[in-house]
């Protein structure tokens, strides 16, 4: 357990925002502006189930409107509370400030365990506080649009997104009152491996970057690196199969609730991954040595750590015994200030969370915009873009008539290029652009400020930069 003086996630938040401003020269009503959260809803609501009638709380936060609607998702957890809620709202305005996604930040949460009830009474639930905020503009395409979080995924936003338009028959942009549907129901394709996506293309982008590798001790690709990841749930799972299926990572542990597994040799992301389907954890899982105390596996010895689960895993009580050189923050706030210390002192370098899990707002910003152009990506240019290159194809092919066995095309290049690029290739791309530019820009504030000494800060600085210039533009 965590020690008496951990600060709480919150407190987190708020040290590091002050860490950032500290180094940067805001006016006081301008800092205080940026860092307060701007309002929160609490909803108490009834839903007769079982022969009688429950209560559940749930909240919205809006953080910041210095761009709208904003934008943060839902999580279904008992863990859920205001001051978790808000914290996550702030880390939202400058998640999507960092990415340039056009949003403030927000966030939602219920106070339930989404596995104590069946498909059908989740329905019922999710319909009612989907009501109770919608009814407040709490959720509207202009206003304010949540996405799925822990806990939720598509299926509910299919559930929100109905409600939305049973009570607003005539809002002919509807469908993106909330992202990260279905795609049959207004989805984007790549939604669902988002997070994780963008999590394997944060890490490419830092092993481009030869500065950042040597303050990390490492040398070389991604290829062959040793990957613990706690938590296997959409992000986890996602970020582990991409790393080991297509850029050679070996992921030597995962860690569950209910234990861990490790294997020097690498897992199998996808057999790790249907056992827990069916089994409901790791335990007895055949390949691996299994580790009934799941978080000692956090201090193994590996060069890549990726915390994807839950906040403050990383603390005051065993922050000194971490040995991966690099941590990767899919979760939101896995490690807390105070580890946060312990480790910087170490050399350890963390790709904070505000950056390392923006790929689901940034394919979410995505789905908003196909929602309200009502037109899905590539339907438009894909089959003109396979006739020029039909062009080319077509030359080439008149060439290697010519000159005979002197020279031919390889074999499987007119396949490749002869495809044009539909929505999956679209939306990585995108994403993969977004992920090397914001990479970029804090690397160039952790690089060149001798007084930025870790990326989290840097990250800050650039996102809190943009918040600032926004409400200057606002003439506030």
């Amino acid at each position: 357990m965590s020690t008496p003086t951990e600060p709480s996630f919150r407190e987190s938040v708020d040290m590091m925002f002050n860490r950032a401003v500290a180094l940067m020269d805001l006016p006081p009503g301008l800092e205080e502006k940026i860092r307060v959260c701007n309002a929160t809803y609490t909803v108490r609501f009834g839903v007769r189930l079982r022969g009688g009638m429950q209560t559940f709380t749930g909240y919205r936060s809006v953080h910041s409107e210095h761009m709208e609607p904003v934008k943060g998702g839902i999580r279904f957890s008992l863990g859920v509370n205001q001051d978790e809620v808000e914290a996550l709202a702030a880390l939202m305005t400058y998640k999507c400030s960092l990415v340039e996604a056009p949003f403030g930040g927000s966030k939602g949460g219920l106070c339930i365990d989404p596995r104590e009830y069946d498909d059908h009474e989740l329905e019922l639930i999710t319909r009612r506080f989907a009501y109770e905020l919608i009814k407040r503009d709490m959720i509207n395409p202009a206003q304010n649009v949540p996405a799925p979080d822990m806990g939720t995924g598509e299926r509910e936003m299919a559930w929100i997104a109905d409600q939305y338009k049973r009570m607003n028959t005539t809002d002919i942009n509807g469908v993106a009152c909330v992202t990260g549907k279905p795609t049959n129901a207004g989805g984007i394709q790549g939604r669902t491996e988002a997070t994780g996506r963008g999590v394997q293309y944060g890490l490419k982008e830092f092993f481009r970057d030869s500065r950042g590798l040597q303050k990390a001790g490492m040398t070389g690709t991604l290829d062959g690196k040793t990957v613990v990841v706690q938590g296997l749930g959409n992000v986890g799972y996602h970020a582990a199969k991409f790393l080991s299926e297509e850029d050679g990572c070996k992921i030597v542990g995962i860690i569950e609730r209910d234990g861990a597994l490790t294997d020097e040799n690498g897992l199998n992301v996808e057999a790790v991954r249907s056992w827990i389907a069916s089994h409901g954890g790791v335990r007895g899982y055949p390949d691996g040595t299994y580790v009934e105390d799941g978080a000692a596996v956090l201090e193994t010895d590996c060069d890549i750590l990726v915390p994807a689960a839950l906040e403050g895993v990383i603390n005051l009580s065993n922050a000194d015994r971490i040995k991966a050189p690099l941590i990767m923050e899919a979760a939101n706030g896995p490690v807390t200030a105070g580890a946060d210390n312990i480790l910087r002192e170490k050399g350890t370098v963390i790709i904070p969370d505000m950056y390392a899990n923006a790929g689901g707002v940034t394919v979410s910003y995505f789905e908003w915009v196909k929602n309200l152009s009502h037109i899905r990506f590539g339907r438009m240019q894909r089959r003109q873009e396979e006739a020029r290159h039909q062009l080319v194809v077509d030359e080439l092919e008149r060439l290697s008539h010519h000159l005979g066995d002197k020279w031919s095309m390889t074999p499987d290049f007119k396949e490749k290029y002869l495809r044009g690029a539909g929505e999956l290739e679209l939306v990585r791309s995108g994403l993969d652009d977004t992920m090397r530019a914001a990479y970029q820009a804090m690397a160039a504030v952790w690089h060149e400020r001798d007084d930025v000494d870790d990326l989290r800060t840097a990250a800050y600085l650039v996102a809190i930069e943009k918040v600032a210039a926004s409400y200057r533009a606002k003439g506030l």
